[in-house]
């Protein structure tokens, strides 16, 4: 079994009246792609500058990698890393000289820091734009400039906010991509703090939704539809070959058929469990040839505004 490599217990952030971040509990196991999802804010940054141990709790507690973040905020920086929503560069400087200070302030070896600033501009795909200023750099190079920044000191924990916010189509693909990477061949613990639910989606396992510093759902994208469809019966998407409207007029009569379209050239259908084989036979009998039938999840943007709704 893997083990939580993050873990809050009823941690609270509170700024004068507000309270930012709301007795917040949560595991995140090791090798994870976590999305923590809300509005800006709703409480994830401040979440993640006290993940980093860079702001204090106002109560509760929160164990990062082993380490207390706030009796041991050194050791926590030691293995975090993270890339900020708007990272900061030195503009007249290349990405690699960037990389090469950035090295040394962590106490890296001359060597290392070269060495270490070569290997990390290949893993983020920019070799060919080592020696170019990063003050023309765009917004996705950038990001992933940022991305090798946060992996100089060879971190177990990556802490993402925002990383494809402001980043044409083509950069979020190669972010996701990075991110992806990553995670399996690194093994990297990574949250990845977001508005911008399709894009958690496509990489995350895992996600939480805080709203107004409190967390109101965490699962996967499969248990968060179960929760919010219990009672409603399961949502079948049906991929079939022969699709005729008696056939159509058929399924929608099988007892336990609470709604049935056509979708995609097949059907969409909404039913209690037990009806699902009887709708099988009826499309059999119909002439229908079945290719796919599968349970359809929600989108992550439907179980967002359904947990935003009823919180």
């Amino acid at each position: 079994m893997t083990k939580p490599v993050i873990q809050t217990k009823e941690l609270t952030k509170v700024y004068g009246k507000k309270v930012a971040v709301d007795h917040l509990n949560l595991e995140i196991e090791e090798g994870e792609i976590f999305g923590y999802l809300g509005p800006n804010g709703s409480g994830k940054t401040t979440t993640l500058l006290m993940l980093l141990g860079l702001s204090v709790p106002t109560s509760g507690t929160a164990i990062v990698a082993g380490h207390d973040v706030v009796r041991e905020s050194r050791e926590v920086r030691k293995v975090v890393g993270a890339l900020p929503e708007f990272a900061g560069f030195y503009e007249d400087m290349t990405a690699a000289q960037n990389l090469e200070y950035i090295g040394a302030l962590n106490d890296l070896p001359r060597s290392e820091c070269r060495s270490r600033s070569k290997e990390l501009l290949e893993i983020v795909g920019l070799t060919e734009s080592a020696n170019i200023k990063v003050g023309k750099f765009s917004r996705g190079m950038r990001q992933r400039l940022g991305i090798a920044q946060a992996l100089i000191k060879r971190p177990t924990v990556l802490l993402l906010d925002e990383p494809t916010i402001g980043v044409d189509p083509q950069g979020t693909k190669e972010l996701r991509d990075l991110i992806t990477k990553l995670n399996r061949e690194q093994h990297l613990t990574i949250i990845f703090s977001s508005h911008l639910l399709n894009e958690v989606q496509k990489v995350c396992s895992r996600v939480g939704i805080i709203r107004r510093g409190r967390l109101v759902a965490t699962g996967t994208i499969d248990a968060l539809t179960a929760e919010l469809t219990k009672g409603e019966g399961v949502r079948m998407e049906i991929r079939l070959e022969g699709l005729t409207q008696a056939m159509l007029k058929a399924v929608e009569s099988v007892s336990g058929v609470r709604s049935v379209e056509p979708w995609n050239g097949g059907l969409l259908l909404q039913a209690d469990p037990g009806a699902i084989q009887e709708v099988s036979k009826t499309i059999r009998a119909h002439g229908g040839l079945i290719l796919l039938m599968k349970p359809q999840e929600l989108s992550l943007e439907e179980i967002f505004m359904k947990y935003y709704q009823e919180a």
